[in-house]
């Protein structure tokens, strides 16, 4: 695992731009006796017979984060730790899932690994493309594993996105007169909102010119919900004067109740459970998923990401041990 973790550090693969690193785990993949299939960047192998089960985790990373003090793609193992881009997120789950998958011995259903492009990005080039194709050559996913840095614990729900362009409107006039109407005090009332639903307002453009009062404010608002986003953005415009539109509605929350067998998978298994409060590709599938993977979510995105070795050597003890659960239980 740390071989070819570290193999795959040493190739940039930012979202959309993961072709190499498509290319060089087909091949790893194939040499490792296994007969991945591809479309666009995203591969995935099956094994086993019956309800299909899918295993994903995803091959891009983010950009370097301003100040690594290291060589992001040179990856160096030192004193227990991997340094590298991509490490913790996604490559020590990606790396792990493969192990997992190699030793696994399905006797219920259809496992299949997906190792998926554009999820740094939500990119409707990576697992969302995948899934129609999976599903045509394993049948309709039950249910599923997502791969992310949860310190493998097991995330039985998590927040969706939505992403919205606000913008208030004013009248024009001389700032140094008491005419005009500012559209960034028009706007004002309805950030405080945002702000008191725990909604995050992240850019703001406004103004030409220091003596001009502005008639337009335009902002950015990230919403992290936990229900439908049609029915968050209904809500929301109810409650602002601004004229809101979302960037899309198709990322919505996702959870499972204790009685499903992924839960009751996880209490057998003896693993922790939480609510996740980040996005994966969880939001993209439109059946019961947990997440799961090593490594550590505030690393992700950070300037000297690392994972440890030791969180590596425990991960496919534990997904082996959470399969053999979910499989008695399934």
């Amino acid at each position: 695992m740390i071989s070819l973790l570290q193999q795959l550090i040493a190739i940039p693969s930012f979202s959309r731009e993961e072709d190499a690193a498509a290319d060089f785990l087909q091949a790893w993949l194939t040499e490792h006796g296994l007969e991945p299939r591809r479309s666009g960047n995203n591969l995935w192998c099956l094994k086993g017979s019956g309800p299909a089960v899918l295993a994903d985790a995803h091959m891009d990373t983010v950009r370097p984060a301003e100040g690594w003090t290291r060589d992001p793609f040179r990856p160096a193992l030192e004193d227990g730790r991997l340094y590298g881009l991509g490490a913790n997120d996604d490559g020590g789950s990606l790396v792990a899932l493969i192990h997992f998958f190699m030793q696994a011995r399905p006797r219920k259903h259809t496992l299949v690994l997906s190792l998926s492009a554009q999820e740094e990005v939500s990119g409707r080039g990576g697992l969302e493309q995948a899934l129609p194709l999976i599903e045509a050559d394993a049948g309709p996913l039950l249910c599923g594993i997502i791969a992310e840095p949860t310190a493998m614990q097991v995330a039985m729900s998590e927040k969706g996105l939505m992403v919205l362009d606000c913008e208030a409107l004013g009248v024009s006039a001389h700032a140094a007169r008491d005419e005009g109407v500012n559209a960034i005090y028009q706007a004002l009332p309805d950030m405080a909102w945002f702000r008191e639903q725990g909604m995050q307002v992240t850019q703001i453009e406004a103004g030409t010119q220091h003596n001009v009062i502005p008639d337009r404010c335009r902002f950015v608002v990230d919403v992290r919900t936990t229900e439908d986003n049609g029915r968050v953005l209904s809500r929301i415009r109810e409650k602002v004067k601004c004229r809101v539109v979302p960037r899309s509605t198709r990322l919505c929350g996702s959870r499972i109740g204790p009685e499903h067998p992924l839960a009751q998978a996880a209490v057998a298994a003896g693993l922790s459970t939480f609510a996740s409060p980040t996005l994966s590709n969880q939001a993209l599938c439109r059946f019961p998923t947990v997440k799961l993977g090593p490594g550590c979510s505030s690393r992700s995105h950070s300037a000297d990401e690392f994972i440890l070795v030791k969180e590596l050597e425990e991960a496919v003890p534990l997904y082996l041990k959470f399969w053999q659960a979910y499989e008695n239980l399934g």
